[in-house]
């Protein structure tokens, strides 16, 4: 069996004292991690679009409202950026959202910050297992740990969906999804643009109270946005709201479509 210096330094670390640093942890009542596909299938005035939504939604008064309605009445956020295997990205780091007057500061450092050059390729278990580790040492001690992800299609590069979503699950953080359902004519390997929604529903969501909602025009990215945002943060889902809505269940899609139907170019890609 091989340990070497490296395992050893993980063991020791792993054994050194933290409570100190677990006692210097903010408590909040969520931490959100925002996922954003910007792959080059997103086309530019779809990544404004989302970009646009999440900078006007995190000062919406409906949004604002949840927040400060919670237990402790703040929240923490990051903003990420993502697209192939090893393309991801932090835009807004960790930011504690306590009222309208920070709500308003992190949308304007948001709506100012440069997106990434990304590589082709819709990387969900990159995506997944990069946004995972954003939680650790992060400052603060949520009551509930969330990662929000959209896309305009399923997982097609790096590892298949099923193994990060489920070590995601296995530590107590709930996915939530964005299906943008835009393209028509059987993008992203799926025969039909709708499967994407049920994709996201049996082969990416998952854990307490875990939900998607659809995109299906434009006109729907802000108000989706911030409905979406509403729910997960008042950590509930009401029985009627003014875009589609679907709770997590148990389905028969085929979660290894998007790497059944990969195009060659994208294999080359990707080494």
């Amino acid at each position: 069996m091989r340990f070497g210096i490296v395992g050893f330094g993980l063991v020791f670390t792993l054994l050194l004292p933290t409570a100190p640093a677990a006692a210097q942890d903010q408590p909040v009542d969520l931490e959100l991690v925002l996922a954003v596909d910007v792959s080059r299938s997103m086309d530019d005035d779809e990544q404004a679009l989302q970009r646009d939504g999440y900078v006007s939604a995190l000062t919406h008064p409906e949004v604002i409202d949840a927040i400060t309605s919670g237990v402790h009445g703040r929240i923490a956020i990051t903003y990420v950026e993502w697209a192939g295997a090893g393309s991801q990205a932090v835009i807004l780091p960790w930011r504690l959202i306590d009222g309208a007057a920070a709500a308003r500061t992190a949308a304007a450092d948001l709506s100012e910050s440069f997106g990434t050059v990304m590589r082709r390729g819709t990387s969900i278990s990159g995506a997944l297992l990069f946004t995972v580790g954003l939680f650790d040492n992060n400052g603060f001690e949520g009551l509930r740990r969330t990662i929000d992800i959209s896309g305009d299609g399923p997982n097609n590069a790096g590892w298949p969906v099923a193994g990060p979503r489920e070590m995601a699950l296995a530590k107590g953080i709930t996915i939530n999804g964005l299906p943008i359902i835009l393209k028509r004519g059987g993008f992203g390997g799926l025969p039909e643009p709708e499967m994407l929604d049920a994709y996201y529903r049996d082969c990416v969501i998952g854990g307490p109270g875990a939900f998607t909602v659809p995109v299906r025009s434009t006109a729907q990215f802000a108000e989706a946005i911030r409905r979406k945002l509403v729910l997960e943060i008042a950590g509930n889902a009401p029985g009627a709201i003014p875009v589609a809505f679907v709770p997590a269940q148990s389905g028969d899609t085929d979660c290894m479509i998007g790497e059944k139907t990969r195009p060659r170019w994208l294999d080359q890609d990707q080494r």
